[in-house]
């Protein structure tokens, strides 16, 4: 080899590597973008077959307005819920600052529940001793404040964009899904189309999965809380279920709430409730998950488990949230590759959890040839 020609390849070579250096330095700088966009593809594709349904069983209802309902109704029940959060949380905000003077005199002299742990821990002479280390945190919190409010406003601006997208991603999916799939010949369009479905059925039963446990969650937080006798148990088991579809940090932070709130009507209760979130936190994180995941996301939950440590340690909390889907999503591929080339001694390929013929769903006029078509790429 020539000077030339070693010159020519180092120079493709220091091309290749510069341009995949901007593309990476160009994910990074619009990663928030993609972010917003994962997100919203992955609610699009969970409320496209709602939309789908609607629009198939009312002859009436086009492509647009059947969107737009599913849309209006998401949107409401969402609203709803926050509504009965946010109503009797600020009811009881205002009465939590009218009690507040009551409440720290009470701990200053040690009375009640609050009062007693913070004289058995001796928060008091925490206190005294460090006031010049707290007013210093304290002066401190106008720049976390700041920082909070531009949190939240990008948090809103995320939302707003996130479900606009969502919205245009439904609407127009059909019109993407067969532009796409006419850049292919019908047999092979057929099997893109199959197994898309096969994976907007993973996501959707991802949803649903996780909807499920954080049901059994409220329900078991709502039942203890209950027995204890703490108030507005109903109102705190909701916040605990609605947290816990959060992933990573969802959980501990309705725990934290309901332990709080346990505390505030007796330290026995606190104490109860709180093994009780520990035991059920392990029990969900190993158990409840592996299992209900294993069932509507057709995954092994040994792959559930592993799916879920590896995201969280690649991506964080987007991780956390597409670990599961994504992991069903590259199970379906890697099966209906391995199904149409090297599926021996099948007779003909395979899609589906069902393990259901690929020639089932293709039209009579092309399943005989289509098949003879796959026997001869097999050969």
């Amino acid at each position: 080899m020539d000077n030339r020609t070693v010159a020519r390849y180092t120079m493709v070579v220091v091309a290749l590597v510069l341009t995949a250096a901007l593309l990476l330095s160009l994910v990074y700088e619009v990663r928030q973008a993609i972010t917003w966009i994962v997100i919203a593809g992955f609610f699009a594709v969970a409320l496209d077959p709602a939309v789908t349904w609607l629009e198939s069983r009312a002859r009436w209802c086009r492509r647009w307005l059947a969107t737009l309902i599913v849309f209006v109704v998401a949107f409401a029940l969402t609203g709803g819920l926050i509504a009965v959060m946010v109503i009797p949380l600020v009811r009881e905000g205002t009465q939590l600052a009218t009690d507040l003077p009551k409440a720290l005199a009470d701990i200053r002299t040690g009375r009640g529940p609050i009062g007693g742990l913070a004289e058995r821990f001796h928060v008091i002479e925490y206190v005294r001793s460090h006031t010049d280390q707290i007013r210093g945190y304290l002066s401190g919190l106008g720049s976390s404040t700041l920082a909070l409010l531009r949190s939240t406003a990008t948090g809103i601006a995320g939302t707003v964009t996130i479900f606009v997208l969502s919205y245009l991603m439904v609407l127009e999916a059909p019109k993407v899904v067969d532009g796409f799939l006419a850049l292919f010949d019908a047999r092979r369009a057929d099997r893109i189309r199959r197994v898309g479905r096969d994976c907007a059925r993973t996501v959707t039963g991802y949803i649903t999965g996780n909807l499920l446990i954080s049901v059994i969650c409220g329900l078991l937080t709502f039942l203890v809380l209950t027995v204890l006798g703490v108030p507005f148990a109903g109102l705190i088991a909701l916040f605990v279920a609605l947290a816990d579809l959060i992933p990573l940090v969802g959980a501990t932070l309705g725990a934290v709430v309901g332990v709080v709130a346990a505390f505030t009507e007796s330290v026995i209760a606190g104490v109860i409730t709180l093994v009780f979130f520990i035991v059920y936190q392990q029990l969900e994180n190993h158990l409840l998950q592996p299992f209900i995941f294993s069932r509507t996301v057709q995954l092994n939950p040994l792959t559930v488990l592993v799916a879920i440590l590896l995201a969280v340690e690649l991506a964080g909390l987007l991780g956390a949230l597409l670990a599961i889907p994504v992991a069903g999503i590259i199970q379906i591929i890697a099966r209906d590759t391995w199904d149409t080339h090297k599926g021996r001694p099948k007779a003909e390929p395979t899609v589906g959890p069902e393990q259901q013929p690929a020639s089932a769903e293709l039209p009579d006029e092309r399943r005989s040839s289509s098949v003879g078509r796959s026997g001869a790429e097999d050969a």
